[in-house]
């Protein structure tokens, strides 16, 4: 809806599993976000979720994202896979969220989960990408406990371009 109604009640106001999973982000270390894709794009399911947890926690000041890395999942039939990543990796680029990758797009193909377990080279592809943000998350780790700082973080500025 784009009420920001998040900015004062410091969380979306339709109550339901949006807010439930922002008070549970604050204490995530990383994200992996999933979606089939149907009609080359993400699930209106996941889009609608993302757009409302994305928002209210930018609006409300959470800040429950910030440097905290995320890796988007696809599984499609046959095509509309690279589309739906990069519509899932802006979420994460908005929110200043490290992407983890893989060795190849992080996509699997199959119709049904037993086609997707024959489809080798996809199921390689979710190994490398598990690896890679379980390796991410150590150096994260690592970073925080030699006491490295976050970047400084400055009030927003928005530019409207009508004037």
């Amino acid at each position: 809806m784009g009420c920001h109604g998040c900015a004062n009640k410091k969380a979306c106001v339709i109550d339901d599993k949006v807010n439930e999973f922002l008070d549970l982000a604050a204490d995530y270390d990383g994200f992996v976000f999933g979606t089939p894709v149907h009609w080359a794009g993400a699930t209106g399911a996941i889009t609608s979720f993302l757009d409302r947890v994305f928002y209210a926690d930018f609006c409300s000041g959470r800040n429950n994202f910030f440097l905290k890395p995320a890796a988007a999942v696809m599984s499609a039939r046959r095509a509309g896979t690279t589309a739906t990543w990069d519509q899932l990796n802006k979420y994460f680029g908005l929110m200043q969220m490290p992407i983890v990758t893989s060795r190849y797009w992080n996509m699997v193909h199959g119709a049904t989960p037993e086609q997707v377990k024959e489809d080798l080279e996809g199921m390689q592809c979710m190994r490398f990408l598990a690896r890679n943000m379980a390796w991410f998350l150590r150096c994260k780790e690592a970073g925080e406990k030699a006491g490295v700082p976050l970047p400084r973080q400055e009030q927003i500025t928005f530019t409207n371009f009508i004037r």
